[in-house]
């Protein structure tokens, strides 16, 4: 009898259900209201009516817009997001029907996307239902990726019958609706339950890496394997680490004043830091350039035991000679008092003749002798157009002394150019010709001729004066001379000589230019 009750309070049940169904698909048809609508395919949406509220963690983001059935005994929930910020709903999305009161009434916890690591790339947006077919323009959320678990007032319903009644009925009501549908069942447990949907995720993520998981034990094999050679040691690394720990705890207030201070004491090792780092900076070209030195350092070090076997055989020679030699220099001693002796009475001249070099080297002295060195050898060497010959001649030996005897007669005050005849001039005229007749050669022709010059003559007087035979060179200049030719440079010594010497051009420079080679050579 009662369990007739029960079959006619199930029909009566169905039949409100039915009702209400009737409703939903009236006030469903003509589709969803505009906006962002989802098409949630569930198992079951029992006692899940239009307007109940769609959240996102606990966020009220829409409503469900209609409940209607499908062709395949599902539940079509239409869902109407009214936040734009969650219009974004991915293929990874999941939806659960929910017990929101006591009462019996539900709601949609939806979640747009799965969680992932930043930076994954998000999975493609839900796919949208195509026109002519039912729910058209509507976003589509497969059953796979909902769930409707069983609330609890169902089962506190189950707890009003007796236990040998209810069992009977379970079995009964599931061995008819469960006949056949193994497969169906196995989908609704875990759409019903979504902590088994997760753990089978978890399974098969475990099942995808069996290979990692299995070189991570083979790893940590061989990783714990040292410790386990050496457990005794970790064992009393762990009990000193407890003794330590007891110190610790005994010394508290001593680790509390450390802690205290610790703050103060990152403050200022900051600015300690920042000189290091500067020194190190600044050190860092040395330490590199000791780094290219190390080999040598290295090689130092390594051949200072050789060293020192080599010198070792040398200081002891160092010392049998010095054994040898002491007696020498012991006996040099009465030398050095001597030597000393001879340094106290030069002690004068050496400090004179100290003086003496200081002035020369203050004064310019030494300059001033090679100056006079100089001069003195230009003034006795000249240079001509043939070449170099000697203005001062000395003669000196054994059998000549020197003398210096001024004349009563002689003339020291007659200037150089005298233009006047005297008897030297004549004296040397004669005696240029006199060796121009003797055949004694040409330089004195020309000696002759530059001492007429000298005097104020033009060379073309001088050569007219004191004609002779001479080199082709200066048979060449004479001849320019005479004719008044202009300027020319010719190489002394031949053409293939690279000094040159200057022959002037005019009759009035003639003599100057003579004088100037007679005087400073070619210049």
């Amino acid at each position: 009898m009662g369990w007739r009750r029960w079959a006619a309070g199930v029909v009566g049940a169905a039949g409100a259900a039915a009702l209400v169904l009737a409703v939903v698909l009236a006030t469903a048809a003509g589709g969803s209201n505009g906006g962002y609508t989802v098409r949630a395919i569930f198992d079951d949406a029992g006692n899940l009516i239009p307007g109940e509220n769609v959240k996102i963690d606990g966020v009220k983001v829409g409503t469900v817009s209609s409940v209607t059935p499908t062709p395949g005994a599902k539940a079509a929930v239409v869902i109407n997001i009214e936040n734009p910020g969650f219009e974004d709903f991915r293929e990874d999305a999941s939806c659960t029907i929910r017990l929101q009161a006591l009462i019996g009434e539900k709601y949609v916890d939806c979640l747009p996307t799965q969680p992932r690591v930043e930076g994954t790339p998000l999975p493609p947006p839900l796919r949208k239902i195509p026109n002519g077919r039912e729910g058209a323009g509507q976003y589509l959320l497969s059953v796979h990726h909902t769930s409707s678990p069983v609330d609890v007032d169902l089962l506190g319903d189950i707890q009003r019958l007796p236990e040998r009644q209810r069992f009977t009925l379970i079995l009964n009501e599931l061995g008819a609706g469960l006949a056949g549908r193994g497969s169906d069942l196995n989908e609704v447990v875990k759409r019903a339950n979504p902590a088994l949907r997760e753990l089978d995720k978890v399974l098969k993520i475990l099942a995808d890496e069996n290979h990692v998981l299995a070189k991570l034990a083979v790893d940590s094999d061989k990783a714990l394997a040292p410790f386990a050679r050496v457990r005794g040691q970790v064992a009393d690394f762990v009990e000193q680490g407890n003794k330590v720990a007891q110190a610790g705890a005994a010394t508290r207030g001593s680790l509390a004043r450390n802690l205290e201070l610790f703050p103060p004491f990152l403050e200022r090792l900051g600015p300690a830091l920042e000189r290091i780092q500067r020194f190190a900076e600044q050190t860092t070209p040395t330490f590199t350039d000791l780094k290219a030195a190390a080999p040598g350092i290295d090689k130092t070090f390594t051949s200072i035991p050789a060293f020192s076997q080599s010198s070792e055989k040398f200081f002891t020679n160092l010392g049998k000679t010095a054994k040898v030699s002491g007696p020498a220099l012991n006996a040099f001693r009465p030398l050095l008092k001597q030597l000393s002796a001879l340094g106290n009475g030069a002690l004068p001249f050496t400090k004179n003749f100290a003086e003496l070099l200081t002035s020369l080297r203050e004064t310019g002295g030494l300059e001033r002798i090679m100056d006079f060195i100089f001069l003195g050898t230009g003034s006795a060497n000249g240079y001509d157009s043939l070449g170099h010959f000697l203005r001062v001649e000395a003669a000196a030996n054994v059998c000549i002394g020197y003398e210096v005897k001024l004349s009563a007669k002689a003339n020291c005050r007659r200037k150089t150019f005298n233009n006047s005849g005297s008897e030297s001039e004549a004296s040397a005229a004669r005696a240029a010709a006199a060796s121009s007749s003797s055949g004694e050669g040409t330089p004195s022709v020309l000696i002759a001729r530059t001492l007429a010059v000298m005097k104020g003559a033009t060379p073309a007087q001088a050569i007219a004066k004191y004609p002779g035979p001479v080199t082709s060179t200066g048979e060449v200049s004479a001849a320019g001379l005479a004719s008044g030719s202009t300027a020319t440079t010719a190489p002394v010594g031949g053409s293939t000589s690279g000094t040159t010497y200057y022959t002037p051009s005019g009759e009035g420079a003639e003599a100057g230019g003579l004088l100037l080679n007679y005087l400073l050579g070619s210049e």
